[in-house]
């Protein structure tokens, strides 16, 4: 059992799929997050790239940022999407991809892999597979994925040098990693990195952007290019409840999109 400054590995998972069950179900009850396609919209997806997507996606969005602006999907490609939710980003991947190519939908959370495979239904979208599963263990082979991409996963994962890992096992050489997720500027205090509710709120998961950097690195496996920043307000400047939002006080969480080249050719 793998324990994360004293709490299990298995609360965090549990934490996170109740956050996120709850998404997925009641979307409109409020968060301390952005939840909708005013989200979408907040982060920095243009109006036109969501044009056409069902609204039970949308409903459901709970991304940091838009890792579309990376441009690598290509017509024919085979994406995964890691932490998929109710299949925004999902969606807007299997429109780039084309009928000739897939994409799979990665998520941790029943709820949303339930959501998102009954608006498959609904919609007729046939180049897009569901599975039920985690990050740090991707139930796929290796070399299966010419595209990854994710959307606020890696701050939600105890264990990011593996998912980190994982990603670039199932990325083909010379394949692309689009990413978008939370960072932050200091370290986390002992006394917010004990509450597995505040890891499931995106807040205390979060990595400082060196970190972030570096566990790439260590894969040996890409070049990382900063594709941008967004400015703006502290992500959870509006959140809701006093503890979210005081700890976000403590050490300011933003959104930071990446994208990453697997080199055909490695050390």
């Amino acid at each position: 059992m793998v324990a994360i400054f004293g709490f299990t590995r298995e609360k965090v998972i549990a934490a996170v799929q109740e956050m996120y069950t709850a998404v997925a179900v009641a979307p409109e009850r409020g968060f301390h997050f952005p939840v909708g396609r005013d989200a979408c919209l907040r982060v920095g997806y243009p109006a036109e790239l969501l044009k056409g997507l069902p609204g039970e996606a949308l409903e459901s969005f709970a991304g940091v940022g838009c890792p579309f602006r990376a441009g690598v999907i290509r017509a024919g490609d085979t994406v995964l999407d890691i932490g998929a939710g109710a299949g925004t980003d999902t969606l807007i991947a299997a429109r780039l991809a084309g009928p000739t190519g897939k994409v799979f939908a990665l998520d941790i959370t029943p709820a949303m892999a339930r959501k998102l495979r009954e608006l498959m239904v609904r919609h007729g979208i046939a180049n897009v597979e569901v599975i039920e599963g985690n990050a740090e263990d991707i139930p796929l082979p290796a070399a299966s994925a010419d595209v990854v991409t994710t959307n606020g996963m890696v701050n939600l994962v105890p264990d990011k040098r593996k998912a980190v890992a994982e990603m670039f096992r199932v990325l083909r050489p010379g394949g692309h990693v689009q990413l978008a997720d939370i960072v932050i500027r200091r370290p986390v205090p002992l006394d917010c990195a004990t509450d597995p509710k505040l890891w499931a709120e995106c807040v205390v998961g979060a990595s400082i952007e060196q970190a972030v950097q570096r566990t790439i690195r260590l894969a040996k496996l890409g070049e990382l290019a900063h594709l941008a920043l967004l400015h703006g307000e502290p992500k959870y400047l509006s959140a809701r409840e006093l503890d979210t939002f005081s700890a976000d006080e403590r050490f300011p969480a933003r959104g930071w999109e990446y994208y990453v080249n697997r080199l055909k050719n490695r050390d």
